[in-house]
């Protein structure tokens, strides 16, 4: 019979299957997990891709959104006139934020939109009672459900708004959610826009967004009214932004965040990877005597290697078939997880392209990571089965296939994390950071087993030294119990120091100093009131400052619309040209500032000239402007010559009133201007009273609650974490069953080595103890690695990415750890027992060969 073709490789295989299918199952499971999370969130995202293109005309309500921070100047408005003339509808709506107050004296700030006409152009809107969308008449409301629970109202109930008091006439059911700022800052109220005038919240400066909403489902259409007037809505200031556009924005986002959340899945596949490699290592040293019998039978190398292959290849196939089949039940979870953080409903539907895919993948990464230890078998010769000690092949280091499988290895990884995130550059990094992850654990355990062999404890009790011993004897399951439960408690522990600095960073009421309330829009003649109202309640002083709006009309005296015509100066950016910028104007340098080039003026500079203003640096770079250099304001129709004096740094982390640009005080002093206070009141309720009573003496005054907007954010941090978690937590159970199986392989070596304990006058208690000293410190190695390098790669990222403070969670890494501990402990005493439970003679016949 012919045992060098490829029959015989298929039917060894199919023979070895019988028994290696049990031993190699665990591992096939930790390739299911991974599949089963890269299967899940890439069909998660193509769903969420899908509604989002079906939804886009339903998400913006309309064809075509103009809007500004100001009313819309006669040219633009003249356009929309015309447009609505050739009989396609336009929508006015108006956007600002106000507090509302309800009879029983309790609060909320809330988001007001008052509309003008039929809104939205698609889509529907349910109300309860039902019929009440779209009547924009007298001084009735429209709310989100969450504002009656938050002043504990209902409908047919009032609400004061201002001067104005309004009926709450139905909630809104199925607002689409809002991807921006605002959508944190409270529910939100639909009003028509006289009942808006008649509240009085609107006034010079105030915080307020104007929209006109367009339809024009013709695509060409719409095109060409968009060309026809990009060059006016750019000159006026006016944002423009189609049905399309705001669809693409935000698949753009949901595709990035799914990506990012693929790469955390895309480990856990790793993992599985990791495991089945030190699977095959161990059955192919289990099975030389039989491969060496083959060989004596006339098997040649290739055959050999070639049917433990397919081997490996049947087991990731039908590893990774089971995680495809569940990662296609695992989809259907992720909107519940993801919850608020997907702004619209998803239409999920099976993937079967990306589950295909998952397969394919399961199966190659098997194949691929169990390459490494398969070389061996073509090192095993006739002669082992005549002589046990035979020399079998040389140094790894010295064998190009070893270095050529490597090289696949390391180019398959990168090619995984290039197709999952679309980007070379953050795959490479993704592949250096798991690769730097992976040889930390793995010269961690090698450190360990180096260290107890030098300083080993002989004056300690007999359990303690043979658990430490059972650390370095042969086959030792230190490297694999390092790597499997080590590398997951690093993916857990970086996303709690990224989430930990991120809520850290908004919790105001953790910082004792920083103000958590603030007033927008107080007039000059309601300062003195506004203040006292402040001071009344404030624990610390009042900061008081004034904010003068201006637009750029020449830099270095070329005029903006000379310079954006004609682009001469490519390091300008058009977005610093257009937008408008808010100043303000004081005597010195805040803590948040640092000042890197040039001079700040004196407080006795008497103003005389060119006014001066400081920078902030990276806006005088996009303005392509330096200490020097002038710039010409439009402050409210007055032209202003301005030069810059000064650069400066600025942490906008901090909740401190930051600009960009900050004038000397004098010139700006007679400018029409608003002013922003800031103070720290402790008490929630006292916050609230100030709202209620600041809003209802200035209706035009916006009092936020930096403590309440920033609870909606931290909710939102906190489900993109769980998210985040969720993912990992494949990686974590992946861990977990390479650890499970693992210790299952030596069963039968150390099932052998108790049993010989036993014989010789051990208890069971001594052995347990044993196991116990064993696993612990094993379980602890890998836990305070994996918390270390989770810590410094959370570190970077919110240092280099985020460009937060650090703020580490010491007590749930520290729990972390020490689970990781427990885990292993439990894990390793747990699939021990057998070995304990029956007679030792019984258990050295079993495993005696």
């Amino acid at each position: 019979m012919a045992r060098n073709g490829l029959g015989f490789a298929l039917r060894h295989a199919r023979r070895e299957l019988r028994g290696g299918a049990r031993r190699l199952g665990g591992y096939m499971l930790a390739i299911a997990l991974g599949v089963a999370a890269l299967v899940a969130i890439n069909s998660f995202r193509a769903n969420a891709l899908r509604s989002v293109t079906a939804e886009a005309r339903g998400l913006l309500g309309a064809d075509l959104r103009w809007s500004s921070n100001r009313p819309f100047p006669d040219s633009v408005q003249w356009v929309l006139d015309s447009i609505g003339r050739s009989g396609r509808r336009v929508t006015h709506v108006t956007s600002t934020i106000s507090v509302a107050i309800a009879a029983n004296g309790r609060s909320r700030l809330s988001q007001l939109r008052a509309v003008e006409g039929v809104y939205p152009f698609y889509g529907e809107r349910t109300t309860e009672p039902a019929g009440a969308w779209g009547s924009w008449t007298g001084l009735r409301a429209i709310v989100e459900p969450s504002l009656l629970e938050d002043l504990g109202v209902r409908v047919g109930d009032s609400i004061t708004l201002g001067h104005t008091r309004l009926l709450i006439a139905a909630v809104a059911t199925d607002l689409p959610a809002e991807l921006s700022f605002q959508n944190a800052l409270g529910p939100r109220i639909y009003l028509a826009r006289a009942a808006l005038d008649s509240a009085g919240v609107l006034s010079f400066g105030s915080l307020a967004r104007f929209a006109a909403y367009i339809e024009e489902p013709d695509a060409a259409a719409l095109e060409r009214l968009v060309d026809r007037n990009h060059d006016l809505l750019t000159r006026s200031q006016v944002n423009f932004e189609t049905a399309a556009e705001q669809a693409e924005d935000l698949a753009t986002a949901l595709d990035a965040m799914g990506r990012f959340l693929g790469l955390v899945g895309l480990t856990a596949l790793l993992l599985g990877g990791l495991g089945v490699a030190s699977a095959v290592n161990v059955f192919v040293r289990e099975r030389r005597d039989t491969i060496a019998v083959l060989r004596c039978l006339g098997a040649s190398r290739g055959a050999a290697f070639t049917a433990y292959l397919l081997q490996a290849l049947a087991l990731g196939l039908a590893g990774a078939t089971v995680g495809a089949l569940l990662g296609i039940g695992l989809q259907f979870l992720l909107p519940t997880v993801l919850g608020a953080a997907i702004p619209f409903p998803v239409r999920v539907a099976v993937e079967y392209r990306v589950a295909l895919t998952g397969m394919l993948l399961g199966a190659w990464v098997s194949v691929v990571f169990a390459l490494l230890p398969l070389l061996a078998v073509r090192a095993i010769t006739p002669l082992r089965a005549l002589r046990q000690d035979v020399e079998e092949g040389r140094a790894w280091w010295r064998d190009p296939w070893h270095w050529l499988v490597l090289a696949v290895l390391l180019a398959s990884l990168a090619a995984l994390a290039t197709w999952q995130t679309q980007r070379l550059g953050v795959a490479l990094l993704f592949t250096a950071a798991i690769l730097a992850g992976l040889l930390v654990l793995w010269g961690s355990a090698a450190l360990l087993i180096r260290l107890v062999r030098r300083f080993f404890p002989h004056r300690a009790s007999y359990p303690v030294r043979q658990g430490i011993a059972n650390l370095f004897r042969p086959r030792n399951q230190t490297t694999v119990v390092t790597m499997s439960v080590g590398f997951g408690v690093f993916l857990i522990a970086a996303m709690w120091v990224v989430q930990g600095s991120l809520l850290g960073w908004l919790d105001v009421d953790d910082r004792r100093t920083q103000p958590n309330l603030v007033a927008f829009d107080v007039q000059p003649d309601q300062l003195p009131d506004v203040r006292a109202r402040f001071e009344a309640r404030a624990r610390y002083t009042t900061e008081l400052t004034p904010i003068v709006t201006a637009r750029v009309l020449a830099v270095k005296g070329v005029p903006v619309a000379e310079l954006l015509a004609t682009r001469q100066d490519p390091r300008i950016e058009p977005w610093a040209l257009r937008r408008e910028y808010r100043h303000t104007y004081r005597a010195a340098l805040k803590s948040s500032e640092q000042l890197v080039a040039g001079q700040w003026w004196r407080e006795d500079a008497t103003p005389g000239g060119l006014a001066r203003v400081s920078a902030e640096q990276d806006v005088a770079r996009s303005l392509g402007v330096d200490v020097g250099d002038r710039i010409t304001w439009d402050v409210q129709g007055v032209p202003v010559e301005s030069v810059i004096t000064s650069l400066r740094r600025v942490d906008w982390a901090r909740f401190e009133t930051n600009f960009f640009f900050v004038f000397e005080p004098g010139p700006l002093a007679a400018a029409p201007q608003t002013w922003v206070a800031l103070a720290r009141v402790d008490s929630a309720d006292s916050r609230r009273e100030l709202q209620r009573d600041i809003v209802t003496a200035h209706p035009n005054v916006s009092v936020l609650d930096i403590a309440s907007v920033t609870a909606t954010l931290e909710g939102i941090i906190a489900r993109v974490a769980l998210a985040v978690r969720f993912m990992a937590g494949f990686s974590v159970i992946g861990g977990l069953v390479v650890l499970a199986a693992a210790i299952a392989a030596g069963r039968a070596a150390r099932a052998r080595e108790l049993g010989l304990l036993r014989t010789l006058g051990a208890r069971d208690r001594q052995v347990r103890r044993i196991l116990l000293t064993e696993y612990a410190a094993l379980g602890s190695l890998a836990g305070v690695t994996g918390v270390l390098l989770g810590g410094l790669a959370g570190g970077l990222l919110v240092h280099f990415f985020f460009e937060l403070p650090l703020r580490l969670p010491w007590v749930t890494l520290t729990a972390l750890a020490l689970a990781a501990a427990a885990i292993a402990v439990l894990m390793g005493v747990a699939l021990s027992r057998g070995a304990l439970r029956q007679p030792p003679l019984v258990t050295l016949r079993e495993n005696t060969g």
